[in-house]
Parts: C-alpha cells; structure tokens; sequence
C-alpha cells in the first residue's frame, strides 16, 4: 500500500476560459497543500450539491450509486487517488466488507465519497509532485525579490563603470520553463487553480 495522505474538498472554481470545465481543490487535512482536478460540469454540479446540502427531487446519478450500495449492505469507506498518467488522475472506490476495489474517476469517487462522509485520500507522492504549498510559494517569492534586488545593484555598479557609449548589459532572457514557472506562482497567487492545474502538467511535460 502507498503512503497516503488525507485530504478534504477546499472548493471550486471556473475561469472564462474554461470551456465549461472546473477546477476541484483538494486541501491537505494535516498541512497546508493544494491539489487542483479539473472536472467536468456535471461532476461538479454533483460534488457542489452535496456540499451545499441541496436534493433534488429526483436522484442524481450520484445519489442512485449511493443507493444500490447500501442495498446489498455496503458502504464506502474511503476513496484513494492513487496515480497519475499523461496528466490525468486515476481514483479508486474501497467498501465495508469487501477486498473489492473499483477503479473510478477522482471526480466521481470524491462525489460519492462525500455521499457517504468518507475520508479521501491521495497518494504521498503525487501530492508531493502536483500539490502547491503556500508557504512554500511566499518563501519562494522572498528568495525571488531578493535576487532581484542582487540584480538591480549588480546592474547598477555595472553601469557606473561602463564609459559612455559603451553598450549596456542585455538582460538574460527566460527560458520558457522558467517563464511557466512564473506564471504558475502567479495562477496560484490569483487563486486560478484550474490555470494552475494546466500549468503543472505543462511544467511536468517539459521535465
């Protein structure tokens, strides 16, 4: 069994952009770590009903799921995100009773989950390598603002010895890792996590 770390349902969010697409945030219970999902609409339509206590007359596909498996005398005790392939998310259902585990999307299991006040976990390892520490991302910006303070002073001897005439030191262009990397830290500063999510997996890729 993987190491595995708790996490709870932070929120959701949309952006302009996102072709009706959403952005599940899953919050570290013991830490302060953020791990974006993008969802579809319906899921999370599903997840956000749960969540706000709202029934609908009828029930969903979500609600139908919850039923047949207390009918045969079964709950779910725990879902597991356990993977990560080609940057999309694999989850697993675990239940009362049973060795039985159903592969399923994080988006449905963590709508289910909620159904059945189960805990949800992910695997150490992929929070380590997707999720975004806040703490981590102030100490980054410090280290940031002080290299830029090297840099500006540095720049500025320069110039002073440079006689007139003389051509200026160009600064050092970005490469694009780094450019992405910067818009990364500024998505999560807006709190843009579904820009974020896109980011990280570009970010992955080019690793």
């Amino acid at each position: 069994m993987k190491d595995k770390v708790q996490v709870e349902v932070l929120g959701l969010s949309q952006s302009p952009t996102s072709n009706g697409s959403y952005a599940l945030i899953l919050k570290e219970v013991d830490g302060d770590r953020r791990l974006p999902i993008v969802i579809g609409a319906p899921e999370a339509g599903a997840i956000a009903y749960e969540i706000e206590g709202v029934h609908t007359s009828r029930p969903m596909t979500h609600d139908l799921i919850k039923s047949i498996i207390e009918t045969f005398d079964s709950k779910v005790t725990e879902i597991f995100i356990h993977e990560m392939k080609d940057s999309t998310f694999y989850a697993s259902l675990h239940f009362s009773g049973s060795d039985s585990v159903v592969d399923a999307r994080p988006s449905d299991a963590i709508a289910i989950a909620l159904r059945f006040d189960a805990p949800i976990y992910i695997a150490s390892s992929l929070l380590d390598l997707a999720g975004f520490s806040l703490d981590e991302l102030e100490t980054t910006d410090d280290a940031d603002d002080i290299e830029e303070d090297d840099g500006e002073e540095q720049e500025e001897d320069v110039d002073f010895f440079l006689k007139d005439g003389a051509q200026k030191r160009q600064p050092k262009k970005l490469s694009e890792l780094e450019q992405l990397e910067a818009e990364l830290e500024q998505a999560i500063k807006d709190e843009d996590y579904e820009k974020a999510a896109q980011l990280r997996d570009r970010i992955e890729t080019m690793k």
